[in-house]
């Protein structure tokens, strides 16, 4: 039954926001020298006519969502391009409901449209679905936030029965063992209340970074940052080190492994975890490695929290059984987790855990989240290098996740000045002290942004198509 309390769509509005690297970050093949963020404005109604505004921003990490031999100039354009398509169709989405359910139904069926047509006529050069999915976060984002914001309560307390029409199964499908175990229940159900007021916070060691003294040739920058991970951990008091591998080169992945895993245990970090950016092909590619490193380096080993990703992350065309390596370690499904389908396809062929990303969707993360918690996986939320507002989402949902181990956030190691506004605001969620992340202030309406998206000047919205 419709309540008083369901939105509708009223208004979009569309901001380009560059950001560049103040290093590099090696994606896979690919490496990232800059980003564009997208920033939504929307404004929904209720049924009364009451109005407000939300607002919603993710990176359109190119690299990261359309891998390709395609030049990065033509794939960024193309991004920011469907950017404005579905900026057109969300302003003309006329449907009511919690955001949960609008969100949901506007991706099954006018996003899948919008990115069907925009690729008819692209052959060889198709944008991948996960490109679109990011490119319609920052909009889902912008739609949860709006409706907190429009009810005056924190988005989070609205995914209950009281707010929404429907159940998780209108949305969700149980494996046989676990029929029925979406009836009558909801998103809050699923998350962690009170949320934790701290998180343990994740570095990302990336394949080009410098990792000491003897690595540090004089050509980094010189902005008071560092620029070896020994002077990271001991700035920052870190504790959890995200170690990206190359997935094709052995040798160079274990050393690197142990080389970071050494300066781990001399500055007192307590977790690795290994992500090889779905460049592996075969499972025993992993597998070996860690057979080696228990054998040869168990202390290394044990300081192995989870392992990341390592195959390609279409799963109905590389199906392959990963339980070889999940019998090991945690196995974390990233790019692979599109949506709570795959999360269940996943599941089948072995995987263990979900690394849960904002840039998929609000509403698509909570339902890969509710599915996977209801299947005993593992959950954690891993960063896209958020910087700016697109921060503020990604902290909240690794703080209601109820996580393995706290939250990645390596923004203030690539692009810290991007953020400085914010920072100066709200300094615990944009620096990291102590090992953690301190959410204190994030408070009120919405998403809890507290103003944050006041903080810069922002130019003309965009021209939608």
């Amino acid at each position: 039954m419709a309540k008083s309390t369901d939105i509708q769509v009223k208004e979009v509005r569309v901001y380009f926001l560059p950001v560049s690297t103040r290093v590099p970050l090696k994606f896979g093949t690919e490496t990232l020298t800059e980003v564009t963020c997208v920033r939504v404005a929307l404004r929904v109604e209720d049924r009364l006519g009451k109005s407000a505004e939300g607002w919603g921003e993710t990176p359109l990490s190119v690299q990261w969502v359309w891998p390709s031999q395609l030049p990065y100039a033509e794939r960024h354009e193309a991004l920011k391009d469907f950017s404005r398509v579905i900026a057109g169709r969300w302003a003309e989405w006329s449907v009511w409901g919690h955001p949960m359910e609008t969100g949901h139904s506007f991706q099954q069926y006018t996003l899948s449209d919008a990115w069907r047509t925009y690729n008819a006529n692209r052959s060889g050069r198709e944008m991948p679905w996960l490109a679109a999915l990011v490119c319609c976060s920052a909009f889902d984002i912008a739609l949860h936030d709006a409706y907190g914001r429009l009810h005056g309560v924190p988005t989070y307390e609205t995914y209950t029965k009281d707010w929404m029409n429907l159940d998780l199964s209108a949305f969700l499908k149980a494996e046989p063992h676990r029929s029925g175990c979406f009836d009558n229940r909801y998103p809050a159900d699923f998350l962690r209340y009170p949320r934790p007021e701290t998180l343990p916070v994740w570095h990302l060691v990336g394949g080009l970074d410098w990792l000491d003294e003897a690595d540090d040739d004089g050509s980094g920058p010189d902005d008071g940052y560092p620029v070896v991970l020994r002077d990271w951990i001991r700035q920052d008091g870190l504790k959890c080190l995200k170690v990206k591998l190359r997935g094709n080169d052995a040798p160079w992945d274990y050393d690197r492994l142990i080389r970071v895993g050494q300066i781990a245990r001399e500055e007192g970090a307590l977790w690795l975890s290994a992500d090889f950016n779905c460049t592996v092909q075969d499972p025993a590619y992993v597998t070996e490695i860690l057979d080696r490193l228990l054998r040869d380096a168990p202390e290394i080993y044990a300081m192995l929290l989870y392992v990341e990703q390592p195959f390609s992350y279409e799963l109905e065309e590389f199906p392959l059984d990963v339980r070889a390596v999940s019998a090991r370690k945690p196995l974390f499904m990233d790019e692979s987790a599109h949506d709570w389908t795959l999360v269940q396809r996943g599941h089948a062929l072995g995987w263990t855990g979900v690394a849960l990303k904002t840039c998929k969707t609000q509403t698509g993360a909570l339902l890969s989240l509710c599915w996977a918690r209801a299947h005993g996986m593992t959950l954690m939320v891993q960063d896209l290098t958020n910087p700016m507002l697109a921060q503020v989402p990604h902290v909240l949902l690794a703080a209601h996740a109820g996580t393995i181990m706290g939250v990645e956030s390596n923004g203030m190691q690539f692009y810290p000045e991007a953020s400085r506004p914010e920072m100066d605001m709200m300094p615990g969620i944009y620096r990291r002290r102590e090992g953690v992340l301190r959410l204190t202030g994030l408070a009120g309406p919405g998403l809890a942004y507290s103003g944050l998206e006041a903080a810069r000047p922002l130019p003309e919205p965009e021209k939608t198509a």
